[in-house]
């Protein structure tokens, strides 16, 4: 084969079988990588000195994983996230770095709103309580009597809005860069990040990550929003300042939080997140579509052939 392309996407391993022909096709053997959740860089230094491209998850690639694969030509992303990836030291090389930009919208958008409505009607609760031979109701409130703020009005952050609109929730954004149109077409205000934190009582991350979204959401943000409000993550992990959430929920801050994404990952066994009752968690899964996952994985297969036959 021409090319070894190291695989260590986790959602791709279960079906790599099923491309065996298109890797035939475009002279590809595959390297399959043994990974849970991602490769961290000691792991691949280990690895990469041979191969030319990867079919990546979040694996750590960071200047000396990258320098350890003098033969590296391309990264193809599966999915939207590439923050654990070193741009700078791939750019250096020349290495290309590929992604499926608005891979998961649909799937993602639909988790968040649904925590939302678990925290508005007070679902999984009285569903504890009731199997604990409790009989207790608990208020709850209408969606269109609540404020929903999204940070980040991407593709994702757009789904959101356009989600609770029809529940008659008054909607607020907050983006450097307002979409041309979405505000008049949702009636979405847009407003800065201090303005949305205290008058939200749903705060949605739908931002990337990076230099300016890291810990974004810390002891003095999470200060700003009423004790009444929710925070709901389906983004990335790193962008709260975990300890600090903590904090803001055992003091009751806020009201709760629904997180679908953490700083570590997988989540610590005593991570204190796991023993706070208002709190709802998932295995970083929004993503959980299989129409979404066959699109990503023929996507991330194209961009990767791009970046070895450039």
């Amino acid at each position: 084969m021409k090319y070894r392309v190291l695989v260590s996407a986790p959602y791709f391993l279960p079906v790599v079988d099923e491309y065996r022909k298109y890797f035939a096709d475009h002279d590809i053997e595959p390297i399959i990588a043994d990974v849970e959740e991602r490769l961290e860089e000691e792991d691949l230094i280990a690895v990469l000195g041979d191969i030319d491209g990867v079919i990546c998850g979040d694996d750590r690639f960071t200047d000396r994983a990258i320098a350890a694969a003098p033969k590296l030509k391309v990264i193809s992303k599966w999915g939207t996230g590439i923050d654990s990836i070193d741009h700078t030291a791939a750019a250096k090389r020349n290495i290309r770095v590929c992604r499926t930009p608005d891979a998961f919208t649909e799937p993602v958008a639909d988790t968040v709103l649904g925590y939302m409505l678990c925290f508005a009607r007070s679902l999984p609760f009285m569903d504890r309580d009731m199997k604990k031979g409790v009989w207790q109701k608990i208020p709850g409130h209408a969606m269109n009597e609540a404020t929903v703020g999204v940070i980040g009005v991407g593709a994702i952050g757009r789904a959101v809005l356009r989600r609770a609109r029809p529940f008659g929730s008054v909607l607020i954004g907050n983006d450097p860069n307002v979409p041309d149109g979405f505000a008049e077409e949702t009636g979405t205000e847009f407003t800065n990040l201090e303005d949305l934190l205290a008058r939200s009582d749903y705060v949605s991350l739908n931002c990337d990550l990076n230099q300016t979204s890291r810990h974004l959401i810390n002891s003095h943000t999470l200060s700003l929003m009423k004790p009444t409000a929710v925070l709901l993550n389906a983004a990335r992990g790193p962008v709260i300042d975990e300890a600090a959430l903590v904090d803001a929920l055992l003091d009751g801050k806020i009201a709760g939080a629904a997180l679908d994404v953490f700083e570590n990952e997988p989540l610590p066994v005593d991570s204190p997140l796991r023993g706070i009752d208002n709190v709802l968690m998932a295995p970083h899964n929004s993503n959980s579509s299989p129409t979404a996952w066959k699109r990503v994985h023929l996507s991330t297969l194209d961009q990767l052939v791009a970046g070895l036959e450039a």
